[in-house]
């Protein structure tokens, strides 16, 4: 199968690096010239926009940092979608503007996929992340194999836009760790408790999480650098938001982390790494949450492995 992916930020970067390294005939397209010509160097051919991809390609992935970006790829793309043809959106979305590109899709005879991401841009990088996909069971059955590429964990999740709602709802988890573990270290220090042994409390009790084994780490170094910025991390939790409100669920956690992540914008701008949430509560007792020992950036240690589905419990 020819496979097109646009956009190689942080994670499509890795993601598409994937597919490449282990063999799969990958074109690529991104705005940004120096990306492509790096892939293009390592052996993928170079798309020449989202319409010639769609029709020289049997799977189109995009992976875009806003709705609005797959949007305007999707209205390139559509002229060239038909029988055949397989549309898969990667990028953390709305589960009803996923639902609403599909639709167009396969009005033209072709098929859609959501299919987000979860663990990591380290993970990302080695081929272990996990991956979610919501689309017809034929549909997957036939990306399977080159999910299995990108990705350690396949789960088939249900209809079209059922992986972007588990895409939102692990990120709100993830953002919710995140606040309590700043909240965690830094009460930890004013309390006059060593970070080291703090850490290490933590990750082998009732309280840690994956968050805490991979976060608190480059918060503890200083760095905060996990790839991630505010502003996504603001647009994660907003999408969340959407989906219960929708559900008509009346939530008290989320609107406070969006208050929570809206200052912590305003403080140090959309761009700031999304680990620096800390820094508002560092600014506010003067205290340094820094300690010796942790690394500046994740690096995924686990050996790539072939990737392969996961059965929900009870099926």
């Amino acid at each position: 199968m020819k496979v097109g992916f646009i956009g190689l930020g942080n994670v499509g970067g890795k993601l598409s690096g994937s597919l490449l390294r282990n063999g799969v005939d990958l074109t690529v397209h991104d705005l940004n010239a120096d990306l492509v010509d790096a892939f293009v160097a390592r052996g993928a051919q170079r798309g020449e926009n989202p319409a010639q991809m769609m029709r020289d390609c049997d799977a189109v992935i995009t992976c875009l940092p806003s709705p609005a970006a797959s949007d305007a790829v999707m209205q390139e793309m559509l002229s060239e979608v038909g029988p055949g043809k397989i549309w898969m959106e990667m990028s953390t979305t709305d589960e009803a503007e996923a639902k609403r590109l599909g639709a167009l899709v396969l009005e033209k005879g072709g098929a859609a996929v959501d299919c987000p991401v979860s663990g990591g841009c380290h993970r990302a990088d080695t081929g272990n992340i996990s991956i979610f996909a919501g689309c017809d069971r034929e549909t997957f059955e036939q990306i399977l194999p080159f999910l299995t590429k990108m990705g350690r964990r396949i789960l088939h999740t249900g209809d079209l836009g059922s992986a972007s709602v588990l895409k939102v709802i692990t990120n709100y988890l993830a953002t919710a760790n995140l606040i309590t573990c700043c909240e965690a270290l830094v009460t930890a220090k004013a309390a006059g408790m060593d970070l080291n042994t703090t850490y290490e409390a933590l990750k082998i009790s009732s309280g840690t999480s994956f968050v805490h084994e991979t976060e608190s780490q480059v918060i503890l170094n200083g760095s905060r650098d996990i790839s991630f910025t505010m502003d996504l991390v603001k647009k994660d939790i907003g999408l969340f938001q959407d989906v219960a409100d929708r559900a008509g669920v009346p939530l008290e956690m989320n609107p406070l982390m969006i208050k929570i992540f809206d200052d912590g914008i305003d403080r140090y701008g959309p761009r700031e790494l999304s680990p620096n949430i800390i820094r508002r509560l560092e600014d506010a007792t003067g205290l340094d949450i820094r300690a010796p020992g942790f690394p500046a950036e994740m690096v995924d240690d686990e050996p790539e492995e072939p990737g392969y589905e996961v059965m929900p419990q009870g099926r």
